[in-house]
């Protein structure tokens, strides 16, 4: 059974609350807080206050943060007081010297500890690291914005992955996050994603988060209505 984690970065953020309703009501597993801070991406987006909130308004939820941040290691227990329940950082950041270190010691605050590359970084990089994570974020776009298109060659990358957790440690969770929908979220799953990080393809101007959830349900379940 894959999960769905949609992000809020594509959420109507006038409206957050009732975005991250809706989305919780339609089936989401998680909910994916996407953390940039103008430096290791160019893009700026959440901090530790709006993740403190979310935790509050959503005490149950399960938050997925991802953070695209220079230094990891200083923010770490900002962003575990604040909640979070999975804390993702990526091994290229600058201040990521000690990832090992790092990865142990989210998993010391009781928290899920999550590693995440770049598209061009070789899977070999992060071999001797998937023991330690209890979730591996494989980058399907360039980080920094939402609305990309899924880059091709890293499907390649999730079945490497895939074949490198199944030897290593089979219980971690292998996740995708960007240019994902109901038109190749299928080919994922086979590939062997089990968590889909989704943004735009949940919260679309218009439609219900909802009901978008139930038709990307149906579609990773190899289901064409």
């Amino acid at each position: 059974m894959f999960k769905i984690s949609p992000s809020i970065l594509s959420a109507d953020f006038t409206r957050l609350h009732r975005d991250i309703s809706r989305a919780i009501e339609g089936g989401a597993d998680y909910i994916h807080v996407d953390v940039m801070d103008g430096h290791f991406v160019p893009n700026i987006t959440i901090g530790v206050p709006v993740v403190r909130s979310i935790r509050k308004a959503f005490p149950d939820v399960c938050l997925d943060v991802h953070l695209m941040i220079d230094h990891p290691d200083k923010y770490a227990d900002a962003f575990i007081d604040a909640g979070a329940n999975i804390l993702t950082f990526h091994l290229e950041a600058p201040g990521a010297a000690d990832p090992a270190g790092l990865l142990k010691y989210i998993r010391s605050r009781g928290v899920k500890s999550g590693l995440t590359i770049k598209p061009a970084t070789p899977v070999e990089d992060i071999r001797h690291l998937i023991p330690l994570c209890d979730l591996i974020l494989i980058m399907t776009v360039e980080p920094g914005f939402g609305g990309q298109e899924f880059i091709p060659y890293t499907m390649d990358k999730i079945v490497q992955t895939r074949k490198l957790i199944d030897g290593l440690n089979p219980a971690c969770e292998l996740e995708i996050d960007g240019g994902v929908d109901e038109r190749n979220l299928l080919s994922t799953i086979r590939a062997g994603a089990n968590v889909i990080v989704m943004g735009s393809a949940v919260f679309r101007e218009g439609e219900d988060p909802a009901e978008r959830l139930k038709l990307l349900r149906s579609a990773g379940n190899g289901s064409k209505n």
